[in-house]
């Protein structure tokens, strides 16, 4: 998805709030999600990106609930220990740099839609959203961080490198892994950690989670988009 202006952002939520209320009700209801984007967006025939964002942005009701329970504010991680998901925090923030719309979807969290993930390559913006990471964990003064990257992307190793030197260069404890079953370690590392993820597969199985692209949003006094 191309970077937009503010004006079309504006058409753009208003295009997509009644589906999304449309939407909202009949999960309301207990249709199941899938089916009910599909039958929502079919009726105002709508593309193939509009129908990406709205099931990015729209969860049913009772699992929203669920999970702004256990998201935490940038604030109170003070002390804590973070687990942060690599890849899916660090989109997320590139997006954002380089002038991509970024959603507050029902749940609370805030979400990317390019759709990046295994075309993903290292850039002189991912050097600069590694610097937003690590740098909003320092100000937090969190205790220790173990950042997490799927090892099947292109470059792990060398994204491992680049943000290991950002954590030695800002003093944080910490460590940098790469898995091939990161999903996997994410859900079932120590549960002392705060989960830093927007994935709502994982978000779902742990304790407490950070939304680390929201805090930045909060810190630098950025923007996301909501469709009411």
């Amino acid at each position: 998805m191309q970077t937009i202006s503010q004006e079309t952002v504006i058409s753009l939520i208003d295009k997509l709030t009644s589906p999304a209320r449309d939407i909202r009700y009949l999960l309301e209801r207990g249709y199941p999600k899938t089916s009910a984007i599909r039958f929502v967006s079919d009726h105002y025939r709508l593309d193939k990106n509009k129908r990406h964002i709205l099931s990015r942005v729209i969860v049913p009701p009772k699992t929203a609930v669920v999970r702004k329970r256990k998201r935490l504010n940038y604030k109170e991680i003070s002390g804590k220990k973070i687990l942060v998901d690599g890849y899916n925090v660090l989109i997320a923030i590139e997006s954002m740099l380089i002038g991509h719309t970024l959603w507050i979807c029902d749940d609370g969290f805030v979400r990317d839609t390019r759709g990046v993930f295994r075309s993903h390559s290292n850039t002189d913006i991912t050097i600069e959203a590694v610097k937003h990471i690590c740098f909003i964990l320092s100000k937090c003064n969190v205790s220790f961080v173990k950042i997490l990257l799927d090892s099947q992307m292109s470059k792990s190793g060398e994204l491992a490198e680049i943000i290991r030197r950002e954590i030695a260069q800002l003093s944080l404890q910490g460590e940098v892994l790469t898995s091939a079953h990161s999903d996997f370690d994410l859900k079932h590392d120590d549960p002392e950690y705060v989960v830093a993820t927007a994935d709502g597969v994982i978000i779902d199985v742990v304790e407490k989670v950070i939304d680390l692209p929201a805090a930045i949003i909060e810190e630098k006094d950025w923007r996301a988009e909501r469709i009411i």
